[in-house]
Parts: structure tokens; sequence; C-alpha cells
């Protein structure tokens, strides 16, 4: 009888496991969208609101750019806090500094505190940190030939963002009025207090035991880092990252510039949102058959043909196909360069590891923010774009770097 139970017990038990990784990644799923959707409504409100509180209009974009700092500053904090009490309770703290950060932002609009709002975007940015590691933790949840399609079914979140950021926004802004914005933060408050009782419902991995994270074989960080598997993956995302945010905050002044409505700018934002977050539902799937590489090869061209677009003239089928390809050079970048890098370090090694990843890829970022504006008020569009080709050449020479060495390994 027990050799005959045995099999059916396995059996049971790996259902058992199945169903909790389903579940995980179903929640983290909605929890990355809630997020998501909070972040969207930031980045369409936080330089007009610090438009109307500074006194000097130059600014207005401070307290965005701080919060890309913030998220910077505590990616590694954030990381190596969770291998200590576990990913569940660092998710909840994070959507409750998200939850303080909305509040002090309400407040500041409320107050006419500019420096108030730049300490609720800071916040925010923290905040963020958390919430970033949602991607790993369902790579972490699922079973291990299932990542790249969990990592995706997550970014996949992200598609709510592109539809109920800006609706949200409209709906809320004019709560307190004659106070523009600070509806907005409120609502992001709310958002972050809904996500944090929503976490609860992951089947999450407890905290390591003190000797799990003292692992004596554990490489040091610069050795992981040397990896070209990491190399691959940090230059995939930052660069995938860094020209998306470089050339989508230009778009709208330059459309504007050129004479379009702010409704044909809206549209086009619109459609690139889309394209970032829609493939995601079948990423993993076509990472799975091709691999992480010819996905982040895919990534490159699609960027390149965004840049071919929009350097061919300023009609709005310039700017819909352009913003669209740049997208979709996201998705595949992005979640390729994810996928890439679960595959470089070991179970004591992950926290790190992955921390280093973000803190590249939101440098990247808070250097591209920054330079978009710089570049579009002092160059013009043609400049934003010339600015993707030197990062662009970098990602294929490190992919065709990775697949000789690929080569040679399996000859």
């Amino acid at each position: 009888m027990t050799q005959q139970s045995a099999p059916s017990d396995n059996t049971a038990t790996l259902a058992h496991e199945a169903a909790r990784a389903r579940r995980s990644v179903t929640v983290l799923a909605f929890s990355q969208a809630l997020s998501m959707t909070g972040a969207s409504i930031v980045m369409l409100v936080t330089a007009l609101a610090g438009a109307y509180l500074a006194e000097d209009d130059r600014l207005a974009t401070l307290p965005l750019a701080m919060q890309f700092v913030a998220t910077m500053a505590a990616t590694f904090p954030a990381a190596l806090w969770m291998k200590r009490v576990g990913r569940r309770v660092g998710f909840t703290v994070g959507q409750c500094i998200g939850v303080c950060g909305g509040f002090v932002s309400c407040f500041a609009l409320l107050e006419g505190r500019f420096d108030f709002l730049v300490a609720g975007a800071m916040l925010l940015g923290v905040h963020n940190a958390f919430w970033g590691y949602y991607r790993f933790a369902a790579a972490d949840a699922a079973l291990p030939e299932k990542r790249a399609k969990a990592i995706s079914l997550v970014m996949a979140g992200g598609l709510l963002s592109a539809v109920a950021g800006p609706e949200l926004s409209k709906a809320t802004r004019d709560i307190f009025s004659p106070i523009t914005f600070a509806g907005c933060y409120a609502m992001i408050a709310v958002i972050a207090l809904f996500t944090a009782v929503l976490i609860q419902a992951a089947a999450l991995k407890k905290p390591a035991s003190p000797s799990q994270r003292h692992d004596p074989n554990a490489r040091p960080l610069l050795e992981i880092m040397r990896q070209p598997k990491f190399v691959v993956a940090a230059v995939s995302a930052m660069v995938g990252y860094g020209v998306m945010i470089l050339v989508m905050s230009a778009t709208p002044l330059s459309m504007v510039d050129c004479g379009f409505a702010f409704e044909d700018a809206a549209f086009v934002i619109q459609w690139h949102a889309l394209a970032m977050f829609g493939p995601s539902f079948f990423t993993g799937a076509l990472i799975k058959k091709f691999g992480a590489l010819p996905m982040i090869a895919a990534g490159v061209v699609l960027n390149t043909v965004c840049m071919i677009s929009n350097l061919s003239g300023v009609e709005l089928m310039n700017f819909w196909l352009g913003l669209t390809t740049l997208g979709l050079g996201w998705n595949f970048m992005f979640i390729g360069g994810t996928t890439l890098l679960t595959d470089v370090y070991r179970p004591g090694e992950k926290e790190k590891t992955q921390a280093a990843n973000d803190f590249l890829v939101f440098a990247t970022i808070s250097v591209a923010t920054f330079s978009s504006g710089a570049l579009q008020n002092s160059f013009g569009w043609g400049a934003v774009n010339g600015a993707m080709v030197v990062p662009l050449i970098a990602a294929t020479l490190v992919v065709t770097w990775l697949s000789k060495l690929n080569k040679r390994a399996a000859a």
C-alpha cells in the first residue's frame, strides 16, 4: 500500500505547489497593476503640481527627479532588509510608505508647500523600490520552467495602469477644488493601502534563517556582476528602460511644439503604454521558445525602428509608430533582461544581485529623466532620438558577445 500511495502523494504535492505558485503570481500581477496605476498618476501630475507650487519654474520637475533618486538609493536597503524579514513584510511596509507619500503630497498641495511635495515624492520613490521587486518575487514563487511566464504576467499588470492611471487622474484632480491635483495624491494613498491588503493573499516564501542568510559559499557581488550573463541582463534592462524614458518624456513637449493638440499627444502616449505592457501576456512564452537573447535583440531592432520613424518626420504617424515600437522594444528588452538575470545567482545571492541590477536600472532612469528635457529644450527632437544610438549599439555588442560565448561553450 505504501508503494502504491507514494506516487499519488507526490502528485498531490506537486499540484499543491503549482496552485500556490499560480495564486502568488496572480496576486503579484494585480498588485503590480495597482502600483503601476499609482505610478502612472504620479508621472501625469507631478510636474504640473511642481509648476503650481515652485517659485522658480525650473524647479517644476525637481520632485519627479528626486523620486527616481530616492528609488535608486532605496533598492539595496529594501532588498537586504526583505532578505531578513521576508518579502511579505517588506512589500507591506513598502505600500505603507506609499500611503504616507500620497498623503504628504496631498498635504503639500493643500498647504502650498513645495518642500513637502519633494518629501512626498521621495517617499513615493522609496515605495517604488519595494514594489519593483514584485517581478522577482513572482520568479521565485513560480516553478523553474515557468519563471519567464511569471515575470511577463506580472509585468502585464501594467496594462491596467495604461487605462486606469489617466482616468483616475481626471476623476480625482478636482476633488479638493479649487486646489488641483491634491485628490490625485489622495487616490495614490488609497491605492497603496488597498495593495497592502491584497499582497497578504500571496503565498510568498518565508524569510531565510540566519544560517541561510549568511551563506558561506555565496560569492562576492563583484564576482557575480562580472559574469557575462549579468552584464547582458543589466545592460538590456538599463538600455531598454533608459531609451524609453528618454524619448517618452520628450514626446508630449515635441508634439505640442509641432502644433499637435494635447489630445493627439495623449493618443500617442496611450498607444505607447499599451505596447509596453500588452505583449507581456505572451513575452514569456516567446522567451521560452526562442530564448532571452533573441528577444533582447528583437527589442533593440524595435527601438531602432522607433528612432528611424521619429527622425523621418513629425507627422502624427511618425510619432505613433515611433512610440508604439518604443513600447514594444522596452517590453522585450526589460523582460528578457530580467529573465536572464534569474540565471546568474544562487539562492543565497539573489537579493544583492537583484538589488545591484535595479540600482543600475534606476540610476539610468534618473540620468535619462534629467537628460530628456534638457536635450529637447536645448537641441530639439532630433537630438533626443539621436541619443539612442550609442546605448542601442552597446546593447547589440553585449548580446552578440554572449551569443558567441554560448556557441563556444556548446561546441
